[in-house]
């Protein structure tokens, strides 16, 4: 029968009691973890969200009806406890836990709530299958690691407000409801009832009204805040995620990367105790991609990209010399040490390597008497296989990886085939923390699907200066002022320099393939604004969820996300999405059709 806490007030939480309170009478609350009886004595593992503490109950102390009482506790029991705090003796002393020198002997006990038995046991890294888990997420929340992973999070976002607001950035709230502008991920809706037929979209970022309070004369502003976009699902990918945005007027791209900077050396430093050494390494995107395959590399683990085109371009090996001839490359990856894995290991690789979109994926070993083991060195001269060994910097018991065809499949068999390495030969620990800012992305990308170029970033990112004349002959080549901020591999943020000048903004809605009346259109209420007087400005956003992951060593957001969504955007505890009464159809003047989208 549960009890009311009449009577009672807690006076501590479990672990806030020390060796400096024995002799003194506590109050304290939460769930049965474990009880042991050994029979005239029970004990009790107390745990609330900052851990474990020991209760002793003896007829002795509580009397018989609260010994009776402490019998019947079971895990999940919620319970309130009167007693004294006591030294353990030496031979019960638990060094594991914060409280393990002390525990409270009961002289009161009240059962607040009783529990069923759990679907699962409610403890640290728990091998339960994740649907179960996120089925009954309220049990799930319990486990101690999930709880430091959330009281975590409430630290970073914490120390976040702390910071921006004493370099005087003000936190001011952006709509939920807004315009649908199909630039980007793809929206969700929300039906209008009171305007038949007409949409509001959830926000995929703050974008454009950020940019406004910057015309506005808000000179800086943040908020943490959620976002929503309708993609496919993966480890670090929600369809509602927190982003940490911001933005500046009157800065330029290290004005921004600056502040941000002493942000991040701030979060890591009040939050984990480690320290970030500033400046942050910069490297342009091409640099990027050349050297890592990548416009996120892991800074942790060298085993860089090398271009070896040169050596091979006019060798007997048609896979080589023909992708080099219709302007693709030839690059490699040194394995330092791997040469001596065994075939099937690296034929494994060969199927990781096609799987990534490769046609294949060559390899030489480089034997321990500088004999080299290869099905292509037959193909190649002497002085080919020796300039392109020597390119990689192959020493005995290396094992080259090479990767022939076009610039963007081999970026990105050899980018995760480096990834892949990294991991088999454990050099990506979850406890190293690498930086790296990357910037001068291509302001442009060409659409196969919709036959025009679409803006890597979004339309109002500023181009470099030195490239605006390229807009209108040569768009693919203009690179932009944006920037990105990685972290072991993982973009947690991004920005950029904003256009403020309404003859580039045009220029680029051209770009784009927009009219004018297309682009006012879309972002009329924006470029209407831009007529006023308009400061330059920039920013920069960051996903929380992604942070956080990388702070505690997880390796899904849905770990440090308190009531996350599974990979169909679906959620096992409430069952959303879900279906809705006709009348609510009704009301929003809508009907509800199946057909095959294929």
């Amino acid at each position: 029968m549960s009890e009311s806490m009449l009577g009672m007030k807690r006076t501590h939480r479990c672990t806030e009691i020390k060796q400096e309170h024995i002799d003194a009478q506590v109050t304290v609350m939460g769930w049965v973890q474990k009880r042991r009886d050994l029979g005239g004595v029970i004990f009790i593992d107390l745990r609330d969200r900052t851990g474990l503490l020991q209760v002793v109950f003896d007829a002795a102390s509580i009397g018989n009806e609260g010994f009776q009482k402490a019998e019947k506790l079971r895990s999940e029991y919620v319970i309130a406890v009167e007693g004294i705090v006591e030294k353990r003796s030496e031979e019960t002393i638990n060094t594991n836990l914060d409280t393990g020198y002390i525990e409270v002997r009961a002289h009161a006990l009240k059962i607040l709530s009783d529990a069923e038995t759990p679907p699962f046991h409610i403890e640290e890294n728990s091998n339960v299958k994740e649907d179960l888990r996120l089925k009954y997420r309220y049990l799930d929340l319990r486990r101690p690691d999930i709880q430091k992973n959330l009281i975590l999070r409430h630290k970073t976002a914490s120390a976040t407000r702390e910071f921006l607001n004493g370099e005087g950035f003000l936190d001011i709230e952006t709509p939920m409801l807004t315009k649908s502008t199909p630039e980007g991920a793809r929206d969700y809706l929300v039906p209008s009832r009171i305007h038949p037929g007409h949409f509001y979209a959830l926000p995929q970022s703050p974008q454009i009204f950020k940019q406004l309070l910057m015309l506005s004369g808000y000179d800086r502003y943040y908020q943490i805040t959620k976002c929503f976009r309708d993609e496919d699902l993966r480890a670090d990918r929600q369809p509602e995620f927190t982003q940490i945005d911001m933005e500046f007027a009157f800065v330029d791209e290290n004005d921004v990367m600056d502040v941000n900077e002493r942000l991040l050396q701030k979060l890591f430093k009040d939050v984990l105790g480690r320290e970030v050494e500033l400046p942050i390494e910069r490297i342009t995107y091409q640099e990027a991609m050349d050297r890592f395959g990548s416009d996120k590399p892991d800074m942790r683990f060298g085993i860089e990209l090398v271009d070896v085109s040169e050596h091979i371009k006019d060798c007997g090996f048609k896979v080589f010399s023909g992708a080099v001839s219709s302007g693709g490359s030839v690059r490699g990856i040194n394995a330092k040490g791997c040469g001596n894995f065994p075939r099937r290991q690296i034929d494994a690789l060969g199927e990781f390597a096609v799987n990534c979109g490769a046609k294949g994926m060559a390899w030489i070993v480089v034997n321990e008497d500088g004999s080299y083991k290869s099905a292509i060195t037959k193909f190649l001269s002497e002085d080919e296989t020796e300039n392109i060994v020597e390119s990689l910097k192959g020493e005995p018991g290396d094992l080259l990886l090479f990767c022939a065809d076009k610039n963007d499949v081999v970026y990105n068999t050899l980018g995760n085939l480096r990834l892949e390495i990294g991991k088999r030969l454990g050099l990506t620990d979850t406890d190293v923390f690498k930086f790296v800012w990357v910037t001068h992305f291509p302001l442009l990308e060409w659409s196969a699907e919709q036959k025009r170029y679409v803006a890597k970033h979004h339309p109002f990112t500023m181009p470099l200066e030195e490239d605006i004349p390229l807009l209108d002959t040569e768009p693919g080549k203009v690179r932009a002022k944006a920037y990105d901020i990685v972290l072991n591999g993982v973009e947690i943020g991004g920005g950029s320099i904003r256009i403020h000048q309404k003859d580039i903004q045009e220029r680029m809605f051209q770009a784009l393939g927009f009219t004018k009346e297309e682009a006012y259109e879309r972002f009329g209420f924006l470029l209407n604004a831009f007529k006023y007087g308009v400061p330059p400005h920039g920013g920069l956003a960051y996903g929380l969820d992604r942070i956080v992951m990388l702070m505690v060593g997880a390796t899904s957001i849905r770990d440090v996300i308190a009531f996350p969504k599974v990979k169909d955007a679906s959620c096992p505890m409430t069952e959303a999405p879900g279906t809705v009464e006709e009348r609510q159809l009704d009301e929003l003047h809508l009907r509800v059709e199946q057909f095959d989208l294929d």
